[in-house]
C-alpha cells in the first residue's frame, strides 16, 4: 500500500502539472489584461498600466510568469507559498487562505449532510424496493438534482430568509396550518416506517395528534424565540441513540454493546453539569478537543467491555458519545439564541458569510455564522444528495443479489444484521469513489452558489480572476480544487481497503 501510495502521488503531481500548464495558457489567451486601461481617458492612464503591468508581470513571457508561479507553488512545500498578486497587486497567497476558509466551511458541511442523508435514503429505498417510498424519493431526487441552482438559490431566500424572518418576529400557527402540518407528518411517517395497513393507519394516527399537540404546546412555551433542551432532553435523545444504534447493529438483547453505550450516556450527564461553565464561553480549540474525547473515550470502554463484539461495542459507544456531545452543545445554542435575537431581529442572512461588524459572545457569533451557512449549505447539500442516494440504493440492490447475502439469510441471521453487517458495508465501497468526487466537484459548484447568496470565497475569487484575465487568483483555485480531487480519489482507493481486505494494489 506504500508503494502505492508513492507511485499515485507520483502520477498525481503530473496530471496537476499538465493541467496546471493548460489552464494557465487558457487564461491568459482568454483576453487582454490591460484592456479596460487601454481604453480609460485617464490622465494617469500610463501610470496606471505601468502598475498592472508590473504587478503581473506582464514584461515578462508567458513562459516566464508560468514558471515563476510554479516556482511560487513549489516553495508551499516549505511553507512559504507565493502565488503571486492580483490586478490590484494584493498577494493571492493571502487572499487564499481567507477564500478557501469561507468555501470550505461551506463545502464541507455539505458533503457530510448530503452523505448521511443520502446514504440513508438510499439503504432505505434499497430495502423497500419498487413501494411507494421508493418511488416518491426517486422522483423528489431526480427534482432536486435537476433545479437550476440560481433559481432554487432565489427560492431560498424568499421562503427561508425573507418569510422566516418575517415570521420568527411573532412565531404563530392557524388551526389550519396546524391541521395541515399534523396530516402531512402523519402521512410521511406511515410512508417511511411502511407496514401492512393496520400499522400505517395508527402510525398516520399517532404522529398526526403528536404534532397537532406539539405545534400549540411549542407555542405556549414561546419555543421558536426561547428554545430550550435541558439535562432531560438530552437524557431522552441520548437514549434514543444508543438503542437505535445496538438495535440496528446487533439488536438490544446483546449487552456487551447495549452497556457500554448506556454508561456513555451515564457519562455524558456527568459531564454535562462538570463542563456547564466552560461551554458558556468556549473556544473552537476546546470544541475541538471535546469532540475528539467524546467519541476517544466512549469507544475506549466499549472495546474493554465488547467482548466478541468489542469492534460494534466500539464504534456504537463511540457514535453514542458524540451525540451526547453534539446534544450539549445544541443546548447551549439554545440558551444564546434569545440573545442572539436581540442582537440580530433578522436573523437569516441572505448575503455574505457573516453579519459585517458583529459582536456577541461566542456562541451568538457562532450563530451569526451558522445562519449565514444554512442557505448555501441546504442547496448545495441537496442537490448532492441525489447522488448518494441513487448510488446507495443501486450498490445496495446489487450487493443484495450475492451469494454471501443469500447464505446469510439461510443461515438464520436477522435482517438486521444483513442488511447492515453484511450488505451496508460492501455497498459502501463505490459510494467511497463518489464522496471523493463530489467533495472537489463542490468546490467547483460553489462558484455560483457563492454569486448568488454573496460569499467571499473561492468561487468569488475564480470569478474576479477570470473577468479580469488575471491568472493569478484562478490559479490559485486550481491549485485548491485539483489538489482535493486528487488528494481524496486516493483517499477513495485507501478506504477500499479499509471496507474489504481482499481489495490489494
Amino acid at each position: 500500500m506504500l508503494k502505492f501510495i508513492i507511485k499515485r502521488l507520483g502520477a498525481s503531481l503530473g496530471i496537476l502539472l499538465a493541467a496546471s500548464f493548460l489552464l494557465y495558457v487558457l487564461v491568459i489567451n482568454s483576453g487582454d489584461p490591460l484592456g479596460d486601461l487601454r481604453e480609460s481617458s485617464a490622465e494617469n492612464r500610463d501610470y496606471l498600466i505601468a502598475q498592472r503591468s508590473a504587478y503581473m508581470n506582464l514584461d515578462q513571457p508567458w513562459y516566464l510568469r508560468y514558471w515563476d508561479w510554479l516556482t511560487g507553488v513549489g516553495k508551499c512545500f516549505a511553507l512559504q507559498c507565493d502565488l503571486g498578486t492580483n490586478v490590484q497587486g494584493v498577494e493571492v497567497s493571502g487572499l487564499l487562505g481567507a477564500a478557501a476558509s469561507s468555501t470550505l466551511r461551506l463545502v464541507i458541511l455539505a458533503t457530510v449532510l448530503a452523505a448521511i442523508f443520502g446514504i440513508a435514503i438510499g439503504v432505505l429505498t434499497a430495502v423497500r424496493q419498487y413501494s411507494g417510498l421508493d418511488y416518491g424519493v426517486t422522483f423528489l431526487t431526480f427534482l432536486f438534482f435537476s433545479l437550476p441552482v440560481f433559481w432554487a438559490a432565489v427560492m431560498l431566500k424568499e421562503y427561508m430568509a425573507i418569510g422566516y424572518n418575517n415570521w420568527i418576529k411573532e412565531p404563530a400557527f392557524t388551526p389550519l396550518q396546524t391541521i395541515v402540518a399534523a396530516v402531512l407528518f402523519g402521512f410521511l411517517m406511515q410512508v417511511f416506517l411502511g407496514g401492512s395497513v393496520k400499522r400505517r393507519v395508527a402510525t398516520f394516527a399517532v404522529s398526526a395528534v403528536f404534532v397537532g399537540v406539539a405545534i400549540p404546546y411549542l407555542l405556549w412555551l414561546n419555543f421558536f424565540r426561547y428554545p430550550q433542551l435541558g439535562l432531560v432532553g438530552i437524557v431522552v435523545l441520548s437514549l434514543a441513540v444508543a438503542l437505535s444504534g445496538t438495535a440496528m447493529t446487533v439488536g438490544v438483547r446483546n449487552k456487551a454493546v447495549l452497556y457500554p453505550a448506556l454508561i456513555t450516556v451515564g457519562l455524558g450527564i456527568i459531564l454535562y453539569y462538570a463542563t456547564f461553565s466552560i461551554l458558556q464561553a468556549p473556544s473552537t480549540p476546546v470544541l475541538i478537543i471535546g469532540g475528539v474525547l467524546s467519541m476517544a473515550i466512549p469507544g475506549a470502554i466499549g472495546y474493554y467491555m465488547g467482548g466478541r463484539v468489542r469492534k460494534v461495542a466500539m464504534w456504537v459507544s463511540a457514535f453514542t458519545g458524540l451525540a451526547v456531545a453534539g446534544l450539549t452543545v445544541i443546548d447551549h445554542i439554545f440558551r444564546a439564541w434569545p440573545g442572539f435575537l436581540q442582537l440580530k431581529p433578522r436573523p437569516v442572512g441572505t448575503i455574505g458569510s457573516q453579519t459585517p461588524d458583529f459582536v456577541g459572545s461566542f456562541w451568538e457569533v457562532f450563530l451569526d455564522r451558522g445562519a449565514q451557512l444554512i442557505l448555501p449549505t441546504i442547496l448545495l447539500a441537496v442537490i448532492s444528495l441525489a447522488s448518494y442516494s441513487r448510488y446507495t440504493r443501486t450498490s445496495m440492490l446489487e450487493v443484495g443479489q450475492q451469494d454471501y447475502i443469500r447464505t446469510a439469510r439461510s443461515k438464520g441471521l436477522s435482517e438486521r444484521t444483513v442488511i447492515f453487517r453484511h450488505a451496508f458495508r460492501n455497498a459502501l465501497i463505490p459510494i467511497a469513489t463518489i464522496a471523493a468526487f463530489d467533495f472537489a466537484g463542490l468546490i467547483g459548484g460553489a462558484v455560483i452558489t457563492e454569486s448568488v447568496f454573496g460569499w467571499k470565497g473561492m468561487g468569488e475569487m475564480f470569478r474576479t480572476g477570470l473577468q479580469h484575465v488575471d491568472p493569478a487568483p484562478v490559479m490559485a483555485f486550481f491549485l485548491v480544487t485539483g489538489t482535493a480531487a486528487v488528494l481524496f480519489n486516493m483517499l477513495a482507493d485507501i478506504f477500499y481497503a479499509l471496507l474489504d481486505p481482499r481489495i490489494r494494489v
